[in-house]
């Protein structure tokens, strides 16, 4: 899954595609370095970020999803809001990434319902506005296990397919060094709850910690060693900025294993 954030404001790559052509572009070459899926976002997540109007969200996400999907490339739409799930939907994004798990805007589980898209529900402590302050965990990949369960028992209720569903730890979502570092490794136990887990560690805080590089986007080659380490523990689905870089080290360690 690469990531494609039209935004000004985004921890990495904020700015970088305010054009749409410029986001289009960017989008058909990961496609063409080996992603499977496009995640389209225009509200940052990075901590203290300020909320986006839905007005302006739509209106940077939904021409380069119309343009993804018009060149037939799988497209996620990455937002918290049933109004901007919908829209892109209608655009050609065939699935909803949400940051709260479907917590945020109670319109957007039976818009997923509806349209039986696939859904990724994701763990974070607190909000964004907060800076993901939240109470401590007892056991960070147990604690997260248990709420994905319970998100995903919400959403099967209200009638998605169990099989329309994926995990998302929420690396960095609130979490200290050793907790993300232990949700990689536990990404096998996130997994054996039956539901596929995506990771997405590419070039969070927690590696500028880890390694003394402040600048995030000099931070891929710790975020391809994390990608192949969470993919060896169980993941399914990697969120990343490097694609390429993270292609050629899964085909070494696959020709490995």
């Amino acid at each position: 899954m690469a990531i494609v954030n039209v935004t000004p404001d985004s921890f990495s790559d904020g700015g970088e595609r305010l054009d749409p052509v410029q986001a289009i572009d960017d989008g058909l070459r990961f496609v063409d370095d080996g992603a499977d899926i496009v995640d389209v976002g225009g509200e940052s997540t990075r901590p203290g970020s300020a909320p986006v109007p839905m007005e302006e969200e739509l209106r940077r996400v939904r021409p380069v999803v119309e343009g993804l999907a018009r060149r037939g490339v799988v497209v996620s739409i990455d937002t918290r809001r049933a109004e901007v799930a919908r829209a892109c939907l209608d655009a050609g994004a065939r699935i909803v990434n949400d940051v709260s798990a479907l917590r945020d805007d109670p319109a957007l589980l039976p818009l997923v319902v509806e349209r039986r898209a696939p859904v990724v529900l994701m763990h974070r402590r607190g909000r964004v506005e907060d800076k993901y302050d939240g109470p401590a965990y007892r056991d960070v990949v147990e604690d997260v296990r248990d709420f994905l369960i319970a998100r995903a028992q919400a959403a099967q209720a209200a009638g998605v397919a169990r099989e329309r569903i994926a995990f998302d730890p929420g690396i960095g979502f609130g979490k200290s060094v050793a907790e993300n570092l232990a949700l990689v490794e536990g990404a096998g136990r996130l997994a054996a709850a039956g539901y596929p887990v995506l990771v997405g560690s590419s070039r969070k805080g927690f590696i500028g910690r880890l390694t003394g590089v402040s600048e995030p986007v000099r931070r891929d080659p710790a975020s391809v060693w994390l990608a192949v380490e969470a993919a060896r523990q169980g993941a399914a689905l990697l969120r990343v900025h490097d694609v390429a870089g993270t292609r050629q080290a899964l085909a070494v360690w696959t020709a490995m294993r």
